[in-house]
């Protein structure tokens, strides 16, 4: 072998300062002192191994085997060394979000438009087993208020919800299954559909969709492989989950997540009037609960879905602001208010068929309300409350609604609704201006 350099292979510039120091300050300490009194070498010995690194002919085959040891011990040290500076072990958070990753891509079956059909064949045959489903949506937030005379607070609540369930577009829906008992089907027990949406062509809030961006939806993906919703409104109207009495929906503050379901399977606007959207809303879940209703008798629960499963210590698969992950949790903590705050049975004459914010439900009746105009705009103002979930305030402010990321041409769910005409006289007894789709003048405040 040619003859090592100096303070290369062996010298005291390799063996002491630059292995030594370093695991005396980035390693165990005394990890690091064992190396150093391990491989420094006494001065008579250095001088003899410097001396006869002139003359590799003298070396025995013993002190050559001695020196390639050594040598190779300081690189794998230095090495370990490396590896503990370049590669951190992740923090617990990271760790947690991995591991919420890997339970919910095993509990969460994503539908696209390409499996649609086929995992609508699987609920058929699953509800007859798990006829509890646990619903949440998504959906692009509030853009508009309703303007003209309303009889009540509850009459000015629905109206607000029929314009902007009419004027937008689902994104995501998620349905969770449970037998009797709570339990859920295994591997698979939760179906999240990913709606067509274009933030390009589709109004929103842009509070709402930043929100969602930031829960991990991705807006491209929905564009291009999202579900029809016409499609999907036939297929869920034979799919055995709806029109059944035995089948019962459990959600969560859920008068805009029915809207959108019922207009879905309508394929049409709502109706003018709230007695009328109940009966489809009967028609189609004959049976459901709303844990917001519930919690009327539950005085220490509090707060949106996600401090509900704070205080109740249950924990959440899946990321919070959407669809799949929000339904398994609203199902699990139904379940565990029935057996907590309930003895195990819900009272269904008190509470089935309640839902949170419709018929003055969580809403008041109030005296009537007149304001003037046509619908307003809004830019996102009453955003949701930590669970998806829009309030409707009555002091609503008139703005330009978004309709996307870029400016360019209104498409045509961005223009005036073609059917609206100049307002009439308002009339108080009717509460809303009689045009438009659903009755509605669907006309924008100010320019663009």
């Amino acid at each position: 072998m040619p003859p090592p350099s100096r303070g290369t292979a062996f010298g005291p510039a390799m063996l002491t300062p630059s292995f030594g120091n370093q695991h005396l300050i980035h390693g165990n300490p005394h990890h690091g002192s064992h190396h150093l009194a391990h491989h420094q070498m006494q001065p008579q010995q250095h001088q003899h191994l410097q001396h006869q690194s002139h003359h590799p002919q003298h070396q025995t085959q013993a002190q050559h085997q001695q020196t390639l040891q050594q040598v190779a011990h300081v690189q794998h040290a230095q090495q370990q060394h490396a590896q503990q500076v370049v590669h951190p072990l992740p923090t617990t958070q990271q760790q947690q979000s991995i591991q919420q990753q890997a339970a919910a891509a095993s509990t969460i079956k994503e539908v696209w438009k390409g499996n649609l059909e086929t995992e609508i064949a699987t609920l058929r045959d699953l509800v007859e087993d798990y006829p509890y489903i646990a619903m949440d949506t998504e959906f692009p937030g509030i853009v508009a208020r309703p303007i003209g005379g309303f009889r009540s607070k509850a009459d000015y609540h629905y109206q607000t919800l029929r314009c902007n369930v009419d004027m937008l577009k689902i994104i995501q829906l998620g349905i969770t299954f449970y037998d009797e008992n709570g339990k859920c089907p295994e591997p698979i027990s939760t179906w999240q559909f990913n709606f067509q949406f274009s933030l390009s062509e589709d109004m929103f809030a842009q509070e709402s969709i930043d929100l969602l961006i930031k829960s991990g939806i991705d807006f491209n993906r929905h564009e291009e492989y999202g579900i029809n919703v016409s499609l999907f409104g036939e297929l869920l109207i034979s799919s055995g989950l709806v029109l059944l009495d035995n089948v019962k929906w459990v959600s969560f503050h859920s008068g805009y997540d029915f809207g959108y379901l019922v207009k879905v399977m309508l394929c049409q606007a709502l109706p003018a009037e709230e007695s009328e959207f109940r009966k489809y809303l009967h028609t189609f879940f004959p049976a459901l609960y709303d844990i917001k209703y519930l919690m009327k008798t539950v005085k220490t629960l509090k707060g949106g879905l996600q401090d509900i499963a704070d205080d109740m210590a249950i924990q959440r698969i899946g990321p919070q602001h959407q669809a799949g992950s929000d339904s398994l949790l609203t199902g699990h903590i139904f379940f565990a208010m029935r057996g907590r705050y309930f003895d195990g049975k819900i009272d269904d004459e008190k509470y089935l068929g309640q839902v949170w914010g419709l018929n003055g439900v969580g809403t008041g009746t109030g005296p009537p309300i007149n304001t003037a105009g046509a619908v307003q705009y809004t830019n996102g103002q009453g955003q949701q409350n930590g669970s998806n979930v829009p309030s409707t305030p009555t002091n609503a402010v008139p703005s330009i609604p978004n309709t996307g990321m870029t400016p360019g041409p209104m498409t045509p769910q961005q223009q005036m609704n073609p059917y609206a005409q100049p307002p009439p006289p308002q009339n108080s007894q009717q509460g809303v201006n009689p045009m438009g789709s659903g009755g509605f003048q669907f006309g924008k405040i100010g320019g663009m």
